[in-house]
């Protein structure tokens, strides 16, 4: 007879069940525009993890789920932490990053990439993006290098990948760090590298709306023998417990600075069961992803669309699927008509350079960031996830598109 499942699972799976993130998607939403995956066996792990009672420290979990991101990144030394924003904060203290350094990044992205750099009193330094990729435009960053620049950080928008090759000439030849903000990009390759493991350091992110996604998580790939040894300290509150787990001292002391960067055995539970599907999530996107670009590419030639163009020389993961339109208003209308029509679609960043903090914290811009802003305002993100019915959604922008086009040639014609 099955005996039942411990009071504490019992209410973790309760909470699962029932989260619905209301603040994110309309409840008219007949199709969602996120909707995160189950694979099935978070359950059952969580309930392991329970039974166990490791709830922190190096778990059966934790270390599975390292050796899992060791395997299909290379990486010799992957370190979980509780979010992306987390790892940031990590790479920044291993940087070295103190005030008044300046740090090299697109204005199209999340907060966060400039926040970790921020709090060790670094001014952001903003570049344009490419519009083909709508990731940092290489050819920009050497014209925004200073005498106190530091470090670069490309970020992979949507899992495709940055010019790399270039950046990491740039960064070698002017002695910069480059941290890569592949948030977006497990499963993701440049030139047959995963991203994430090009740069002196990289990081994943696990959020609910991410591929691979345990709530919140998220992960810090050191490609870079120099920080090995400390990031274990700062991960670890800034002491040397790591050694002291291991077996390697009999106590452990406050050695450097740090925090609270690891996450919890439960929070790994449920990464694991994601994990062991990364391939069969990573086809399933791309599959989505291949036949939007298929069904929405005879759009592009009414000139009221664009799709972005990830390099043909590296594998993206099928993160984002961005459809890019002629003019804000152009985006505003579809956006209401595909609501009307029961499917939820959503813009994306809003620019660093242009927001209160930003304002605040960064560098005048002295570059135009005119590609950064035309796709702020014109890009519309349609629902990509396992299981999504991309027919319906592309079949209902085309006809909306088309039927756009026709009123406007009418009205030319007038």
């Amino acid at each position: 007879m099955h005996k039942p499942a411990p009071a504490s699972f019992i209410l973790i799976k309760t909470v699962i069940i029932r989260h619905t993130p209301s603040s994110e998607y309309s409840p008219m939403a007949i199709i969602p525009f996120h909707k995160p995956l189950l694979t099935g066996n978070e359950y059952p792990y969580l309930e392991q993890a329970c039974a166990c009672g490791t709830f922190s420290d190096d778990g059966q979990f934790q270390r599975s789920c390292r050796q899992i991101l060791q395997n299909i990144t290379g990486c010799s030394q992957v370190l979980l932490t509780p979010s992306c924003t987390a790892a940031l904060e990590m790479a920044a203290l291993l940087a070295d990053i103190r005030p008044g350094d300046e740090v090299i990044m697109p204005s199209f992205t999340f907060p966060s990439s400039a926040n970790a750099f921020v709090l060790r009193g670094a001014r952001p330094v903003f570049i344009d993006i490419r519009p083909d990729t709508l990731n940092m435009d290489e050819r920009l960053i050497e014209s925004a290098i200073s005498s106190r620049t530091r470090a670069i950080v490309p970020v992979h928008y949507a899992g495709s990948a940055c010019e790399m090759d270039t950046i990491m000439e740039i960064a070698g030849r002017h002695r910069l760090l480059v941290i890569e903000d592949a948030a977006q990009c497990i499963g993701a390759t440049y030139k047959g590298r995963p991203l994430g493991t090009i740069g002196h350091l990289g990081t994943y992110s696990f959020h609910s709306t991410k591929n691979i996604h345990c709530g919140e998580g998220g992960a810090l790939l050191i490609n870079d023998e120099r920080f090995m040894q400390r990031s274990l300290i700062i991960q670890n509150k800034g002491t040397n417990r790591h050694d002291f787990i291991t077996g390697q001292v009999p106590f452990y002391h406050w050695t450097d600075i740090g925090s609270s960067y690891v996450p919890s055995e439960l929070t790994c539970a449920f990464l694991l069961a994601q994990l062991q599907h990364l391939t069969m999530i990573t086809e399933s996107r791309l599959s989505s992803w291949a036949r939007y670009h298929e069904l929405l590419i005879p759009a592009t030639s009414t000139g009221l669309l664009r799709i972005s163009q990830p390099r043909t020389d590296s594998l993206h993961n099928g993160h984002i699927f961005p459809a890019i339109f002629a003019s804000p208003k152009d985006r505003q209308m579809v956006q209401d008509a595909m609501s009307a029509r029961g499917i939820q679609t959503a813009s994306h960043y809003r620019p660093l350079h242009q927001s209160p903090a930003g304002a605040r914290f960064a560098l005048s811009a002295s570059q135009d960031l005119r590609h950064t802003q035309n796709t702020a305002d014109t890009l519309l993100r349609l629902p990509i996830w396992h299981g999504s019915p991309v027919d319906e959604i592309g079949n209902a922008l085309l006809n909306i598109l088309f039927d756009l086009h026709a009123k406007r040639m009418i009205r030319t014609t007038e």
